[in-house]
């Protein structure tokens, strides 16, 4: 057992191989009752010792198809979510790196106890700190009642970030306490994570709260407008019938069955096409988030910030491999499906270019294939690149990787997939089970040391130890089974995007 005294009362950890785990610490306030749909508050002091041996609880959430196959777990759920977790290597005053860990979901599943997120293996190996926190999902987080109920409900959509800008002010507040540094902390996140970090570049709420950041599979490009974000307010309204006191009563269950329905575009009048394939993310309300992350990027507004993003190879066949729909295109059903996504004027160039890029990988460019490729980089790669060149001319230490290391899920058929490379971030590929989808055998436990080197590495200097990525050469560190820096891979592909303008990438 460890005891540690912080800003808001005594805490009671436990320790294992000389690193310290402090576990579900609250950071706000509960955001129930009154507090539901609003911004986040300190939290109150405590009496006595607060036992923080043990996670607290998942925000809450429905049930994902993609558990199977990754392998996901899930703990117990509760509004009362706004908790984070500390694995230290020391309870002195060593000033490490501090990572702060931002989980994904789609904004509406996950949870920083996730067992692939535990800190204790890369706090051990890069020396540093590690925090993993817990924010707002879903209805409860991203979702803009505001204009909706005529401001009876103040929510903007965007409770989730600002849940997260509340973790970083803690942090900055109590991490010393743990042998951290609140003058370097890094953020990090994947998929929605790595969305909500790009997102932080641009809250105002956040400036100054972190220094570094690494947006992992997921950029600056990801965010609602005030167009489309309070037609799911709207949606939310009609299921229920409720008026603002009636739905600021609404049990969590009920929530989450309305989020399911809304998810899957089966509301009638508000289909996915209308508000959107992630109708729950962050919102350009003016207020809390003034700009596309990407466009508050290259006006400077994240000066000075070094930035590491990057993505999988093959990140989009987590969720198009296994899906009839993508796996029975063909020329018509994939021209239909990208003219939507992309726009007409783009599809010819586009499926030339990857027909080729495939064809070089040694890959066979069916339809199915074409689409997955251009779904990872639309989504993925070429929203990380455009942060990346919007930062440059506000710091040089700008840096790329490409995660290439196949899953062995599916039979092989996910590849480099969405998400592999998480349990390598971590050190936990070695987990029970984990090798299941995140693979194991040779080269597993050198990937892990090189990865965890390189982010510890970055959090630490700025630097993770490659070339920086610019425009000349598009420097990039290919990780996998060889790690390598390659310049300019898949640049047939990447140039076939530079017409295409931002409005199409990251997500609709």
């Amino acid at each position: 057992m460890a005891e540690l005294e912080i800003n808001y009362g005594k805490l009671k950890g436990s320790e294992r191989d000389g690193i310290y785990a402090f576990k579900g610490i609250p950071y706000a306030l509960p955001p129930v009752g009154e507090w539901r749909w609003q911004p986040p508050q300190d939290p109150w002091p405590w009496v006595g010792v607060l036992d923080a041996t043990d996670y607290g609880k998942w925000a809450p959430q429905n049930k994902s198809g993609l558990d199977a196959v990754m392998g996901a777990e899930s703990g117990e759920q509760g509004e009362n979510c706004l908790t984070l977790n500390v694995w230290t290597p020391g309870l002195d005053n060593a000033r490490r790196p501090v990572m702060v860990w931002i989980h994904g979901g789609g904004f509406t599943i996950g949870s920083g106890a996730q067992g692939v997120y535990e800190g204790r293996t890369l706090a051990a190996h890069g020396d540093v700190v590690v925090v993993t926190i817990n924010y707002r999902l879903g209805i409860l987080g991203f979702a803009n009642l505001k204009v909706a109920t005529g401001g009876r409900i103040p929510a903007t959509g965007n409770e989730g970030l600002l849940d997260q800008a509340k973790a970083l002010a803690w942090v900055q507040d109590n991490i010393a306490d743990f042998g951290g540094d609140p003058d370097n902390v890094t953020i990090f996140g994947e998929s929605a994570g790595g969305m909500s970090t790009g997102a932080l570049l641009a809250l105002p709420e956040a400036r100054g709260l972190f220094h570094k950041a690494i947006p992992q599979s997921g950029a600056g490009h990801t965010a609602a407008t005030m167009e489309t974000a309070p037609l799911v307010g709207e949606a939310i309204l009609k299921v229920t019938g409720l008026d603002a006191e009636g739905l600021a009563k609404a049990s969590v269950e009920d929530l989450l069955k309305v989020q399911r329905l809304i998810e899957g575009g089966k509301v009638e009048d508000y289909p996915l096409s209308k508000i959107g394939s992630l109708p729950f993310r962050p919102v350009i309300d003016g207020t809390v988030l003034t700009d596309l992350p990407v466009d508050a990027v290259r006006a400077g507004k994240a000066a000075g910030i070094p930035i590491m993003a990057g993505c999988t190879l093959d990140e989009w066949r987590l969720f198009g491999a296994l899906s009839p729909a993508i796996t029975g295109l063909n020329d018509d059903t994939l021209r239909r499906r990208m003219g939507y996504l992309i726009g007409e004027p783009h599809i010819p160039g586009l499926i030339e270019a990857y027909q080729e890029g495939l064809r070089a990988r040694g890959i066979e460019p069916t339809p199915p294939e074409v689409f997955m490729a251009v779904q990872t980089d639309r989504i993925f790669r070429i929203p990380a690149l455009r942060l990346l060149e919007a930062q440059q001319a506000h710091n040089e230490k700008v840096f790329t990787y490409i995660f290439d290391w196949p899953s062995p899920a599916a039979k092989g058929a996910l590849g480099a997939a969405h998400a592999v490379e998480l349990a390598y971030v971590f050190g936990t590929h070695t987990k029970p089970g984990a090798e299941k989808f995140y693979g194991s055998g040779a080269g597993a436990a050198e990937l892990a040391a090189a990865t965890m080197t390189a982010w510890a590495t970055f959090a630490r200097t700025g630097d993770p130890g490659w070339p920086a990525y610019e425009t000349t050469n598009r420097a990039t560190r290919m990780l996998g089974r060889e790690c390598r820096t390659e310049h300019a891979p898949l640049e047939t592909e990447r140039v076939a995007w530079n017409e295409v303008p931002d409005a199409y990438l990251g997500s609709l």
